[in-house]
């Protein structure tokens, strides 16, 4: 373990990795969304996809634990089977599609689909329709499978869920237990498709620390007056973040 931990602290870019999820966290902390979209165009500078995919599973895994049992206890159990479903489905699809790839293009197909998924969240972009058993399904296969190929799970799920007739707190525990089940997922395909990389735990581990301190900061910064201010904050964060991750750019 002291080999280990030695060996995180000796990461390439260890610097501007802890500052992109301490302004990840921030992010989280006042927007309630953002995590991968901020810190995995950056890691992918200098990491590789499954090592940047397991240190932010790593600190996405940790956060949320004291939030579980009643996450658990709100959410929607028909529809976290639906998701679970897809999710299962879908999510190897994406992890195998990345095996397939250079380092290069999962670069470029996380900076690009974050500024698309950002481009709907700044457009408004919801579903309008009736939600069916199978759309549920559906979102959950289309989670997994962007989450499989380029780390962002949530952003199918959570714009279904936008327009959802369950109340608030049912949508939360919903989007919450699924980011869970998509995290622990994501680890044990990793380790079937022999992906798993031990030294990339332990630096999530590290990472968590500034992380959870940038999900505090970010949520004492919060005012519930100013939330319109706080999304365009992060929206233009996210841009930033997307954009420099391009390989063209460096």
């Amino acid at each position: 373990m002291p080999d280990a931990l030695a060996a995180a602290f000796a990461t390439p870019g260890l610097g501007w990795l802890v500052a992109a999820v301490f302004v990840a966290g921030m992010v989280r902390g006042f927007a309630g969304f953002g995590t991968a979209m901020v810190y995995l165009p950056v890691a992918g500078q200098f990491l590789d996809p499954f090592e940047a995919l397991t240190t932010l599973v790593v600190m996405d895994m940790i956060g949320p634990l004291v939030n579980m049992p009643r996450a658990l206890r709100d959410g929607h159990k028909r529809d976290l089977v639906r998701l679970a479903a897809g999710l299962v489905i879908g999510l190897p699809v994406g992890l195998w599609a990345l095996t397939q790839v250079a380092p290069e293009v999962f670069r470029y197909a996380v900076s690009i689909a974050a500024l698309v998924l950002l481009s709907l969240l700044i457009g408004g972009v919801r579903f309008r329709g009736e939600l069916r058993g199978g759309l549920v399904t559906l979102a959950g296969w289309l989670g997994g499978l962007l989450g499989g190929a380029t780390g962002l799970v949530g952003p199918p799920v959570i714009m279904l869920y936008m327009a959802a007739p369950h109340r608030a707190s049912v949508i939360r525990a919903n989007i919450t237990v699924y980011l869970y089940m998509a995290d622990v997922l994501m680890l044990g395909v990793m380790a079937l498709f022999g992906r798993f990389v031990p030294g990339a735990l332990v630096l999530g581990l590290v990472l968590a620390a500034p992380y959870l301190a940038g999900n505090a900061m970010g949520g004492w910064l919060f005012r519930p007056g100013a939330e319109r201010t706080y999304r365009m904050v992060a929206y233009a964060i996210i841009a930033a973040s997307a954009i420099s991750g391009l390989p063209l750019l460096g």
